[in-house]
Order: structure tokens, then sequence, then C-alpha cells
């Protein structure tokens, strides 16, 4: 007797081209290892690539850009639209620069296949090369609410030609007070475009914007914002006040990359200045910092020359990178919300990852209430400096590498060759696909063998890394 294997086999997961997606885009996803959806562009992606107006609410991390990208990229391919100088095709407004350039970093390749052309527009550059762009004709502009009303405003860019509008992040564009601006771009967009809009809270001043510009649209909540972390493992460490830099180091200093947020741009400032004072490579990231630095600081901190980004919560929203396993918490937030943000740099796409909250006793109270609005059962322990416990947290050989005996300033060298904390070749485990957002990987094994120390020559991207302290590191072999 034959056995039906529809009926005992679980159906396997669909894939893009089940979803819709075209031919040449499912070609260039392969091409970069992505091959399964997830979840967020299993649900959206049927829909947004048919033209309806799309909702969709998940948490950073969970592969929403890949869920807005392929549509986008798929309706501009199909239209007969041609492109003309100052009218766009297409727009994507974002909250923050970073964010802007990831986009475009997934955009771009896949759109250069299909004879699309990109464009990023956000304050804190020239805007003299943003303006010969749009005058040069591109199908999709990639945008910063503020320097994209500049645009408008001055004529240098008309709106009247988008086909589809995204808004990515549009609770954190809310946060920042974007909406009146967003709200006068959207105005300026065909009533009858698609519109796209992907959120990870629907609050009081999105729900403005999606019944104000989205017509009939189908939501797909995944994996929201709101829901428990459970790729997670959350701590929160009672330390004293004396006890916080020291015990932050012993963190820092562990294989891997780490996140490191506090409240103001003072505080990054000088937390950054201690760590690298201990030795453990650090560069900052906060709104007193140029576009230029704000680029060459990721940069490194992407690339391995630095292991530690000391942030304020401009990187809590809208910014990826890989292997970021460990987010620590030196000034706890003020709202949940803010703290499921800024966790949400690790555990990305499916990955595990750990969360530390340092907690002084001045913060009992605060972070109970933090916790508990966040829904999570973080472990509390008290701790010192040298406490086993760390070394569970952030396994592995701690590495200090040597630094300059006087700080240097806004214009110091960060020193150092590719490759993790004092330049280790392994990072905290092995890696996974991206869906979309990026790849991030789990904690693992223990770093390679050491070779001699050395300096380096600074950021591969030619700049030099704006941290409070330099330094230089180690080199592991490879």
């Amino acid at each position: 007797m034959a056995f039906d294997n529809a009926r005992t086999t679980a159906p396997a997961s669909p894939g893009f081209a089940d979803l819709g997606v075209p031919a040449t885009l499912v070609a260039a996803l392969t091409e970069s290892g992505v091959t399964t959806p997830f979840p967020i562009q299993s649900a959206t992606l049927p829909d947004s690539l048919t033209g309806r107006d799309v909702l969709g609410r998940g948490r950073t991390g969970s592969g929403k850009t890949l869920a807005f990208v392929l549509p986008v990229l798929a309706r501009l391919a199909a239209s007969k639209s041609p492109r003309r100088p100052r009218q766009p095709r297409a727009l994507v407004l974002a909250p923050t620069r970073e964010l802007a350039s990831q986009i475009d970093a997934v955009m771009a390749p896949m759109a250069k296949r299909l004879g699309l052309r990109t464009l990023t527009v956000f304050g804190g550059v020239r805007p003299n090369p943003q303006i010969q762009g749009l005058r040069n004709g591109v199908d999709i502009v990639i945008a910063c609410p503020g320097r994209l009303a500049d645009h408008v405003q001055s004529g240098h860019a008309d709106l009247g030609a988008v086909e589809v509008t995204v808004l990515d992040e549009a609770d954190h564009m809310a946060d920042l007070g974007f909406l009146p601006v967003v709200r006068r771009l959207l105005d300026k967009t065909p009533a009858n475009g698609q519109r796209l809009l992907f959120s990870a809270t629907l609050d009081a001043g999105v729900d403005v914007l999606v019944k104000r510009f989205l017509h009939g649209p189908v939501t797909h909540s995944v994996d929201s914002a709101q829901s428990p972390i459970s790729q997670m493992t959350h701590h929160v460490l009672h330390v004293s006040r004396e006890g916080r830099v020291p015990v932050l180091a012993e963190l820092t200093a562990a294989p891997g990359k780490t996140i490191v947020f506090t409240r103001t741009k003072h505080g990054a400032k000088a937390l950054a200045r201690q760590l690298n004072a201990r030795g453990v490579p650090t560069v900052e990231l906060h709104g007193n910092l140029a576009q230029n630095a704000r680029t060459r600081n990721l940069d490194a901190f992407g690339n391995g020359a630095a292991t530690t980004l000391v942030a304020t919560d401009i990187a809590a929203r809208g910014i990826h990178v890989d292997d970021v396993s460990l987010v620590v918490h030196a000034d706890p937030p003020v709202e949940h919300k803010a703290y499921l943000h800024r966790s949400g740099r690790t555990a990305r796409a499916g990955n595990e990852g750990t969360v530390v909250t340092l907690m002084t006793d001045a913060q009992v109270s605060d972070v109970r209430d933090l916790t508990r609005k966040a829904g999570i059962k973080p472990k509390v322990t008290r701790i010192q400096p040298g406490d086993a416990l760390l070394s569970m947290i952030a396994p592995g050989e701690r590495t200090y590498v040597a630094v300059a005996d006087r700080p240097v300033e806004k214009t110091s060298t960060t020193s150092g060759a590719r490759g993790g904390r004092g330049g280790r070749s392994t990072p905290r485990g092995g890696s996974s696909r991206s869906g979309g957002e990026g790849r991030s990987r789990q904690r693992g094994g223990a770093p390679a063998g050491r070779s001699a120390a050395r300096s380096g020559a600074g950021s591969p991207s030619g700049g030099r890394p704006h941290s409070a302290a330099s330094f230089s590191s180690a080199r592991r072999g490879r």
C-alpha cells in the first residue's frame, strides 16, 4: 500500500519565487546566500508584490529591509515609466543617516542588476552631490525627512512621480519628531501610489499616518517589539559606582563585538575614553559627531578595528553591524521601548544574544519597573570586578591592548588591524544567513592563538575613527 507523502510530510517553507519575487531578484538573493524568507518577508511579500498597501509590524532584526526592498524593485522593473530628472519613482524614508545608508547597501546591488539607480539623501554631508544626482535622474531616493524636505522646497526634488513610498522604522521617526515633515512629504506624492509602512510598534503618531495615507492596508504582525525576546539572555548586574567601569571593561575585553549604551552624548564620550584607557579598543557614536566621523567609527566597529561601540540611542534603531552578540546598558534607559530597541542590536534575525544592564543602588527601583514593562525576567546578581559570572556572560580570554599615554581628541587615530578584540580572528560563534538586514553570530568558541602586537594604520576605509583615546591592537594569527 503506497503512502501519500502529502499527508505524512510537513510542507516545505515557501521560497522567494513561491512568494512572487521575480526570477532576476531571486537569482541575486541566491548568489548572496539568501534562499529562505524570514517570517516578515513571507507574510508581507504576497500582498506588497501585487501592489497592496501594507502595514508590517516587527522588531528590528526581523528582516524588514528585504520585505520592502523586493517589492519596490519589482514594481519599478515592471513599470514603463521613464527615469526623469528631479523626479524619483520610489521613495524610502528612514529616521537616521545610518539606516538610510544600510538600506541603500542592500538595495543598490540588486537595483543595478535591473538597470535602476538609487540615491541616498540626508544631512550632515554636502548637499551638492545629492542635488546633482537628482538632476541626473534616479529611480529610488532613500532619504531622511529633513534633508529631502529641503531639496523639495528648493525645487531640486519633485515627488509627483513617486509610484511607491516606504516608511521604515515609522515609530522611531515619530519619537524623533519627524512626523510633521513626513506628512508634508507624503502629501506631495500621488494619492494613488502604493504605500508600505514598517514599524516595531503602532503608537498614536504612527496610527495617524496609517489612517491618512494607507488605503485598505493589509496588516501583518510578526515578532513585534512588545513580545518576549526568547533569543536573548538578560542579566542585571548590581554594581557599585566604583565597580561600574571595571566590570564593563571585563565584559567588553572578551572576544567579539559589544555595543554599550549611555543616556547622554557626554556620557558616551567619557565612557569611550575610559574603556580605551583600560585597553579596550573603543569608538563612540552620538549626535555631536560629524557625519564623516560617524561613518568612520561605524566602519571601524564593523571591520573589527574597534571591538566596542559606545553609543547613545542614536544607534538603538536603524543600524546593523554583523556579529554583535553582547549589548550592555551602561545607563539603564528611561523607557521600556528604548530597552527593547537597544537590545535589538543583538539576537537579530533569529540568532541568540546576551543583554546586560548595569544597575547601581540608586537605580534598583527604576530597573525593576523597566524590566517589568519590557516583559522580561532577567537574572539579577550583585557583582564585583573579577567575578566568575562575567566570564560566563561573555566567555573567552580577555585581551587588553596597549594604549597611548595621553588621550587624543576628535582627530585621534585608532590603530589596529582587522580581526576582533586585539585583532582576534575568531568572533563569538559561527555565522548565519542574513534575512535582508545582515548576519549575526552566536556566542561560541575560544579565540585563536596570539601573535606579536603591532601598530596598525587606522581604518581600512582610509579615515581615522573618532574615539576618546587612541589605541593599538595585537593581531591574532589566522
